[in-house]
């Protein structure tokens, strides 16, 4: 009888686990596919227009390349290719030439925003989500999110003025409407006085977690709002306060904010994960003009590949726990997942 001979024990796979071999599940693209853990939609994203009264042809800004500023009559061409790709969701910005101390264009019926909703609602009716930012920066002279006193921003009188720019886009058809100025008690002043004004339906997205961040320099050269004298830390969040986030977070949720967003994205995945453990509000996150930026420049320079990069930043902010998606890429990627050619095999 010829004596059986055992194999050696393979070790190199860690010990008492011989047989544990993870590249299974990795050896060809069907079945990558088949135990992919996150995937993304179109419906993820959220795309930013950006509207600006007194120009007649779309206007390309040199610090947001392949992003433009658009006319009112370009915003009807411009929801018919959004649509065309899958995505059903706009953030609506204003970029107006009407600026005084009160952001008193930001309100009005005749307001670049406002002309945008109806443009947009009587074409679509509700085959898209309207979301509007609500803010001052861009209609005040000094580029302040709120009501500046003896250059020192007026907390309360800027949520009375907040207010009075939510009920002009509810007015005007938005479904959602979005205080990115980081006031205190904001959502609280905003939900009651839609509810007052007969707005109760309209949902709330709070910029509950909106960083003090360099990352937004290429938007404010967009949309104009580049504060004239100081800066926003006073009113935007530091960065290196995670418990404070949480806490600015609580509050807004017990305000009666719907979602609540969280901006910059890919800097502050650890705090989308956190709160994903303990909210069952949707999380909003902001992949913010300067994420853009950064991928665009190291692209032209020959140092990544846009696309990948783009898809990777992407799903991770995806797979950290965000809900939805608000990103310059939106278009990009939302052509991609159509034509089935993200995640494909090098």
């Amino acid at each position: 009888m010829k004596p059986q001979i055992k194999p050696k024990k393979d070790i190199s796979y860690g010990s008492g686990f011989p047989h544990v071999r993870l590249r299974r599940l990795r050896k060809n693209q069907a079945i990558r596919d088949l135990f992919q853990e996150t995937r993304i939609f179109p419906s993820d994203f959220i795309y930013p227009i950006f509207v600006e009264d007194q120009i007649r042809e779309p206007k390309k800004i040199g610090t947001m390349e392949e992003i433009k500023r658009l006319p009112l009559s370009r915003i009807i061409n411009e929801i018919e290719s959004l649509l065309q790709t899958g995505l059903k969701s706009i953030i609506l910005f204003g970029v107006s030439s009407q600026k005084d101390e009160y952001a008193s264009s930001a309100y009005s019926q005749k307001g670049i925003v406002q002309k945008a909703i109806k443009e947009i609602r009587s074409n679509f009716g509700e085959k898209i989500v309207i979301i509007t930012d609500v803010c001052m920066c861009q209609y005040t002279t000094h580029g302040h999110c709120g009501i500046v006193k003896n250059k020192i921003i007026d907390n309360d009188l800027s949520n009375h003025v907040l207010s009075k720019i939510a009920e002009s886009h509810a007015l005007a058809g938005a479904d959602i409407v979005a205080p990115s100025a980081m006031m205190d008690g904001q959502i609280s002043f905003i939900r009651d006085w839609l509810d007052i004004k007969g707005y109760s339906d309209t949902l709330i997205l709070s910029y509950s977690a909106k960083f003090a961040s360099p990352l937004y320099n290429p938007f404010r050269d967009f949309a104009d709002s580049t504060p004239k004298f100081g800066d926003r830390k006073t009113y935007q969040m530091p960065f290196t306060n995670i418990n404070e986030a949480i806490r600015e977070i609580d509050s807004d949720i017990s305000e009666g904010a719907d979602m609540i967003m969280i901006k910059p994205a890919i800097p502050y995945l650890d705090l989308i994960n956190q709160v994903r453990d303990f909210i069952r509000l949707p999380i909003c996150a902001y992949s913010v003009s300067g994420e853009y930026a950064l991928i665009k420049a190291a692209s032209e320079q020959g140092w990544i590949n846009e696309t990948e990069v783009m898809v990777e930043f992407l799903t991770s902010i995806k797979r950290a726990g965000a809900d939805m998606i608000i990103t310059y890429y939106a278009k990009k990627i939302a052509s991609l997942l159509k034509n089935e050619l993200f995640y494909k095999e090098n």
